[in-house]
């Protein structure tokens, strides 16, 4: 993508923050942020900022391409406010979108959830029947619904993707979030600390784990190719958090036991597997992840191995 104007709602964010930053070498781009879970010391200069609520009227919206990722996107959040996760997640989408397209833009990438799939250790297809279990999961459908309407009634390229597990280390836009950060930044942070990771039940839950840079990509792709319809992003291998917690003590060279807890989410409604078939996304755009999760947890390590090393060589 070049030379184009850009929206990313929700930029200051995790992933908004690496699509702005990424996208700003050589396009136009604005960014909106309520700062709920976004700051704006994660972006580089050259993004056009503003603190501005996705409910708001009178949005920056005159852009060639939209890319929505604003959200309330955990499970509590939802429970906590039920009302509100509704009215930022599926009122704000329809805000933006009905602005962007009364400017003139036709396309628009946005922000689903894999949750939808429920728990299943095969690869989830996006044509699978899909259940909604949690308020979260329930707004990102009703969008995934608004989107195809949005498409069907004023013929836009309206793409939703199904993120699957995205992560990065503190080292790049995760660590002001706190409790709500990826859990891969989280356990290699408290490992690299000395402190034992913190599991939910007995680690054997699973995950596809997709680094952050490939999730940019697809979603730069899934614009630059005026997709419709829905896609999923994700590496179609799985991980247990036990596993992880063994790769992270190979990688930073500690040899720290997990605490495990009970899972403060009833298991009628917690999503104990998730694994992507990200064929569709692949066959429309030549998509597939370039990071393997072992590199990927070498990135995310490097900010302590380096200092590390760095600290070594000059005793």
């Amino acid at each position: 993508m070049q030379n184009q104007r850009v929206l990313i709602t929700g930029g200051a964010g995790f992933i908004g923050s690496n699509l702005a930053n990424h996208l700003a070498e050589t396009n136009d781009v604005v960014v909106i942020d309520d700062e709920y879970l976004g700051t704006s010391a994660n972006l580089e200069s050259g993004v056009d900022y503003h603190n501005r609520s996705v409910l708001e009227d009178d949005l920056p919206t005159d852009v060639d391409v939209v890319f929505h990722l604003a959200a309330l996107s955990s499970y509590a959040m939802h429970e906590e406010n039920p009302t509100e996760g509704a009215r930022v997640n599926v009122e704000g989408f329809v805000n933006v979108v009905e602005q962007a397209r009364e400017d003139g833009c036709e396309t628009v990438v946005y922000a689903s959830t894999s949750s939808i799939y429920g728990s299943r250790t095969e690869p989830s297809p996006v044509d699978m029947p899909v259940t909604v279990n949690t308020g979260y999961e329930a707004s990102k459908l009703a969008r995934e619904h608004y989107g195809e309407y949005f498409a069907n009634h004023y013929d836009m390229n309206v793409a939703g993707m199904r993120f699957f597990s995205v992560y990065q280390g503190y080292g790049g836009a995760e660590e002001h979030k706190g409790e709500y950060a990826n859990v891969i930044a989280q356990f290699a942070d408290d490992m690299a600390n000395g402190e034992a990771p913190v599991l939910y039940g007995d680690g054997t839950q699973t995950r596809d784990f997709t680094h952050v840079s490939d999730i940019v990509r697809g979603l730069e792709l899934a614009a630059d190719n005026e997709l419709t319809g829905i896609y999923n992003l994700g590496t179609g291998d799985a991980y247990s958090f036990n596993t992880v917690v063994d790769m992270l003590n190979d990688e930073l060279a500690t040899d720290i036991e997990p605490e495990y807890v009970e899972n403060p989410i009833p298991d009628s409604v917690y999503v104990h597997d998730t694994c992507a078939d990200s064929s569709t996304m692949y066959e429309a755009t030549g998509w597939e992840p370039e990071i393997d999760f072992a590199e990927g947890l070498r990135r995310v390590c490097a900010q302590y191995t380096e200092t590390d090393a760095v600290a070594s060589s000059h005793q």
